[in-house]
This record gives structure tokens, sequence and C-alpha cells, in this order.
């Protein structure tokens, strides 16, 4: 099983390879298998793509909105004509079930570049009148953005970050995880096909060093980082060196609660989506799931049996419901986190094993406290912390006492009560009897350590633009000298 590409970079409109970088091995999440072999970039390929970046971004920028609109509307499209085979490699990259990768991640990707590219015309300044005089305002591109991946959805990731610097008239350099560079380069392929000119969305690959090598540049005006929290407090130093733009979408711990009113099976359902999809590696996962007492025992029996029917195995199957988690380090890590919470004296209620290579079986922990180190770190693999509350208060105050604030989620047939729970929650967002969507129209990013800046919905337009205001006198100047 092989899914090399003609080179490991894609720089000012081609692709480009240089072998004095470090070996880069891409193996399949399922089995172990090597499929790409990639070298990291050199610092002649960084330059090389922050040059040609610098270089071409002023013409693309003068371009009218609706001329970059064109070109990004083709790629969108090109995207979903190729979605099997996007899918595929996708699902050969990061190990997640093709079931998902068809529906979930470069269908994702399209909609933000044609929700982006519709959007882009749209963007205007505004006139001030000021008696005599007036002002009027711009909105202006940033410059050269960096865009740097994660390893969990790194084409979905690429293309949320690519759809607005571009359309609003940046160039980008991106950098994907290491451990999951393909898609990236599909993304760079198509939007050169589409009609994109050379050196406006360029591909490095590489280690954290890569990474720092891109936001430390002086030709770089902005960063845009998904990751954890650790790489998030480095990437944002080193930007505030440069005084850079920064978006930063970082972990959670995120809260669901769920009162004794919620229908039940929606409420289980959406908590295995909250903790189960793409095998818990997500980062607005609602991993901490509040159930009241009152539905608890109803909720556990009814999850326990559905979570015994999911299906484990080969991600390429379309019948698999849920595939291994990206390496076995990562394995390593979420299984260390179930053997610590049974010692701490959670109750586990299913899964808790490992069943072969970096498979991890879905796993339900019940009589969970606060206190646990199960409630309290971002474990991003199939375990599920289950937590008694009895009033609203109490869980409120109890689902804010976290570090993290990316996103909550609250079941309950109660409308009014949903709203008040939520607006007294402290995340960025947020859903009422649903979880974990995130369709481009909306903002999505959180608040406290789990980040700063939105991306999607038209908050976006705000992180990859600036302002500039104009004064325009239209009489004689009056100086007092």
């Amino acid at each position: 099983m092989r899914a090399q590409p003609i080179a490991s970079h894609f720089v000012n409109g081609a692709y480009l390879e240089d072998a004095a970088g470090a070996p880069l091995e891409v193996l399949y999440p399922a089995t172990g298998e090597v499929i790409a072999l990639l070298h990291e970039a050199t610092p002649a390929v960084i330059e090389a793509a922050l040059a040609a970046a610098s270089a071409a971004q002023g013409a693309w920028a003068a371009l009218r909105p609706v001329e970059r609109a064109r070109i990004l509307r083709r790629a969108a499209d090109l995207i979903r004509e190729r979605n099997p085979d996007l899918a595929q490699l996708e699902t050969l990259d990061t190990g997640k079930p093709i079931q998902e990768t068809l529906v979930a991640d470069w269908p994702s990707g399209a909609d933000a570049i044609e929700f982006f590219a519709g959007l882009a015309p749209s963007v205007t300044g505004e006139t001030i009148p000021l008696g005599r005089d007036f002002a009027y305002t711009l909105r202006e591109p940033l410059g050269v953005c960096v865009g740097i991946g994660a390893w969990n959805y790194p084409s979905q990731i690429a293309c949320w970050k690519a759809a607005p610097a571009l359309a609003l008239g940046n160039a980008m350099v991106f950098k994907p995880s290491e451990l999951t560079p393909l898609g990236a380069l599909q993304l760079a392929e198509i939007l050169a096909e589409a009609g994109l000119p050379p050196g406006l969305f360029n591909v490095v690959q590489g280690r954290g060093a890569v990474g720092a090598s891109l936001v430390s540049d002086g030709r770089v005006a902005k960063v845009s980082l998904t990751g954890s929290v650790p790489t998030g407090r480095k990437v944002y130093a080193m930007a505030a060196e440069g005084v850079r733009h920064v978006t930063m979408e970082l972990g959670g711990k995120s809260p669901l609660i769920i009162f004794d009113d919620a229908d039940l099976e929606s409420a289980v359902g959406a908590a295995m989506l909250a903790n189960f999809y793409s095998a818990g590696q997500v980062c607005s996962n609602g991993t901490r799931v509040f159930v009241q007492a009152g539905i608890k025992a109803r909720f556990l029996d009814r999850l326990a049996a559905r979570t015994a029917a999911i299906r484990l195995g080969d991600p390429l199957d379309v019948d698999t419901q849920m595939g291994p988690l990206i390496s076995g380090l990562q394995a390593d890590k979420v299984m260390g986190y179930v053997t610590r919470a049974v010692a701490e004296g959670a109750r586990l209620v299913c899964g808790g094993t490992r069943t072969q290579g970096n498979f991890v079986a879905p796993t339900v922990f019940a009589d969970v406290t606060d206190a646990m180190e199960l409630a309290r770190e971002e474990v991003f693999g199939p375990v599920m912390a289950v937590l008694d509350f009895s009033t609203e208060n109490e869980v409120v105050t109890r689902a804010n006492a976290t570090q993290f604030g990316l996103a909550a989620g609250v079941f309950t047939a109660d409308l009014t009560r949903a709203h008040r729970v939520i607006a007294a929650l402290q995340a960025g967002t947020c859903w009422i009897n649903a979880y974990n969507l995130t369709p481009v129209e909306m903002p999505f990013g959180g608040s406290k350590l789990s980040g700063v800046g939105r991306e999607n919905g038209h908050a976006a337009v705000a992180h990859y633009t600036q302002i500039k205001s104009v004064y325009v006198g239209m009489g004689p100047v009056d100086a007092p000298y």
C-alpha cells in the first residue's frame, strides 16, 4: 500500500524536493506500514516558500475579489469531484474510517473554500460622516500568512486556513503535521489546477523546527495554528516577538451537560459522537459528560449497549465505524489514562482495552469526580468520563472549573434553561441538543487556554484582514500657528 506524492513540498506552483532534509516516514496507522517517504524542509526550501509567497501576494491582493473567488470556487468543485480518492488518501494518512472521511473531511474543506469565495466580494469598508469632512475605512489583507496544522483533521484544517487567507488577498505557507503530511499537497495541487497563481499557497513539511523558522520570519504577518496547548504557548511567544497577528485553535476538556428531561437516545448518541468519532481525536470533544442523577442509570445502560455495537476494524472497509489512534505513542498515552483512571477509583463501564496495534476500544468510565486526572486533562482518545450532578447551578460551576474553554453542550427539553446555561458556560463554541456540528457558516474557536481568534464564518474576516482608516479633509486646514 503506497501513497507516495510526487515530492515532499509544493512551492511556487510546483512540487519541490530536497533530499538533504531529514527523512519523514508516513505510516498507515491501522497497520504501521510505511506508505510514503518525505523529507523535512531545508532552510533553502523554507526560503523559497516565503520568497514565493511574498512575491506573489501583492498582485493577488490587487485583483478584484470576485476574480479571486472564481478560482477558489473552481477548487471547491474539483475537491467535490475527487472526494472518493481524496477520502481514501485521508484514511491512509490518518487511519480514520472511510465512512467518516467521505463525509466529514474534504467535504468540509470544500464548503469552507466555497463559503469564503462567496463572502470575499462582499467584504467592504464604511464611510463615516464628520460634518464638512468625512472618513472611510478599507479592509486590507495582512500579507503572508503561516498555517500550522494538526494531525486529526489535516486536510480540513488546511482548507479552513487557506480559504479565508486566499479569498481575502493573502498568501499562505502551510506546514502540515509531520504525522499526516499528504492531504495538504493535494490541496496545493488542486488550487494550482483551479488557476491559483504560483506562490500563493505553498506547502512545506517538517517537525517543530520548521514551524519555528516560519513563525519567526520577518516576512510573516499572521500565524494560524491548530494544535496542543504546549505547542500553542511556544508559537504564540515566537509570534509575539514580531507582533504578528495570531489565531490559536488549541485543546479542550469540554463539558456536555445532560439534564433529566433530555431525549435519552439523542443524548446518548451525542455523547458517543462527542467521544468516539475519529477515535476520540477531536479537540472540541465533550469528554466530561455531566449526567443529572435522575437519568444516570438509564443513560449508562443505553450508552454501554450502543458502545458495545461500535464496529472497529479496517478503516478502508465502509462498514468500519472506528479506526485506530494516529500512532503507537498516542495509543500508549491513552492507555496510560485508562490505567490511572481505574487506580483513582473511576468505574469502568465498558472498553478499557487495546485490541491490537494502535486500536483502543471505545471506553466509558462512570463515577468520575472533578479531581480525577480523567476529568482534568485532555486524553485525545476514545475515553468518556461520566460525572454525576444534581442542580443547574452546581453543574455550571463545575463545568467552568477548568483552564480550557473550547466547547460545551447542553441537552434538555427546557429551551429557556438551555439558553440560560449556555450563557453561563465559559466556552467559545457551544451546542444545544446537538454536539460537534461545525458548519463553516458558524465561527469556531475557544476561550481561556483553548485559544484566541476564530475560524470560519464572517468572524474570520477580522483575522485575515486589517482596517485602514482614511480621513478626508474637504476644506482649508485650521492651524493655531
